[in-house]
Formats: C-alpha cells, sequence, structure tokens
C-alpha cells in the first residue's frame, strides 16, 4: 500500500491516524507541497484536483482523506474504528458531517491566516478571522455538549469522527483560535485525550 501525501498536511494525518491505529505497513510518497509537487501531472494522473492525500491498494487507487479511512478501517485488521451497530455508525457520520460542514471550514480560516499567510509573505486578514470566530464558537459549544456526556466525538469509543477533527484542532490551538477553545472545557479534555495516543504521536510526529 501506498499513500501520497505530505505529513504536515492535515488530511494526510488522518489517514497516517488511521493506519498507525491498524498498526499498518505502507510506504509514505513525500509530495511536496512547497514546490508544487501536487500540481504536477504525474500526481494529477492520480488525483485529478491536485490535493493529497492519495492511496493505492494493488490496483485500486482512492483520494478524498474521509473515503480513505472509511476504507482503510473496513479493509485493515485491527481495532474497528466504526460502531458495529446501525444507530452508532449514524451517530459517527453525522460528526463527520458536522466537521465537514461546521466546523472545519472555519477553523481552516484560522489556519490559512494565522499559518499560511506568514509563511507566503502576508499577514493574517482580521477580517475573515472575525468572521469564522461566531461560527467556530457555535460548533464548539454544541462539541461540548457532546463531550460532557461522552468521552468521545460520536460516544463511548474512538472513532473515525475523532479522526477527522483532530489535525485540524492541533494547527488551530497553535494560533490564537486556541482562545476560542479556552471555554469549552470538554473540548479541551477530549482533545487532552486523544493528542496522547500513540497513534497520533505517530501520525503529526510528536
Amino acid at each position: 500500500m501506498k499513500i501520497y501525501g505530505n505529513p504536515m498536511s492535515t488530511c494526510t494525518r488522518k489517514v497516517l491516524t488511521v493506519l498507525a491505529e491498524k498498526q499498518a505497513k505502507f510506504e509514505l510518497v513525500n509530495v511536496d507541497l512547497g514546490t508544487g509537487g501536487h500540481k504536477k501531472p504525474e500526481f494529477m494522473a492520480l488525483q485529478p484536483f491536485g490535493q493529497v492525500p492519495v492511496m493505492q491498494d494493488g490496483d485500486f487507487t482512492l483520494y478524498e482523506s474521509r473515503a480513505i479511512i472509511r476504507y482503510l478501517d473496513e479493509t485493515l485488521p485491527g481495532q474497528a474504528l466504526t460502531p458495529k451497530n446501525a444507530k452508532g455508525r449514524a451517530v459517527m457520520e453525522q460528526w463527520i458531517s458536522v466537521e465537514t460542514s461546521n466546523f472545519t471550514p472555519h477553523a481552516m480560516t484560522y489556519i490559512y491566516q494565522y499559518v499560511f499567510a506568514p509563511m507566503r509573505g502576508g499577514q493574517p486578514d482580521m477580517a475573515k478571522i472575525e468572521a469564522a470566530k461566531p461560527k467556530l464558537e457555535t460548533c464548539l459549544a454544541i462539541m461540548d455538549k457532546q463531550l460532557a456526556k461522552t468521552p468521545h466525538i460520536a460516544g463511548e469509543q474512538f472513532s473515525l469522527a475523532d479522526v477527522c477533527y483532530m489535525p485540524y484542532v492541533e494547527y488551530v490551538m497553535g494560533t490564537p483560535g486556541k482562545d476560542v477553545f479556552s471555554p469549552h472545557a470538554n473540548v479541551g479534555a477530549w482533545w487532552k485525550r486523544v493528542s496522547e495516543r500513540a497513534s497520533w504521536k505517530t501520525a503529526s510526529g510528536k
């Protein structure tokens, strides 16, 4: 199995976390985002949108991190990261949808403005940050209520839902956006738990 990606990429880290949870063997083919490796013709032949990661499992090629982690969880041996019952799976999918639609777009605003803009010689666009802040606060408040009831996003079990949030949380916590998280104690306690997992430390190079 090959993973084409970059270990600094949020979406690549989702895949690396699941592979580490499964203790799976794979080859990481580094795609240099800084030099535009993801836009080169040979890579875009695998991923027509020019985004990482891409998985190759034999003659099967798959892109989009959320699709890849579902495939890996279903096909690799080891601890299941998807609940076995229909209700549990539905709740997990609900929270992955929340992550995709209501969390990540606003978290990524902080990441783009505080991490990527300075790397490119720019300054954070505070208007964009201020626009994203109340939306991120709303999502965190809802997550906090859930995490007051269960130790993980989708219930008692560490699941793919947790994996989907983790890379974005890590990056935001390294920016002034951490102050948006600080009022939400249950989210903070969840992050402490999941960020101490051996799989996350492997995936994030901690």
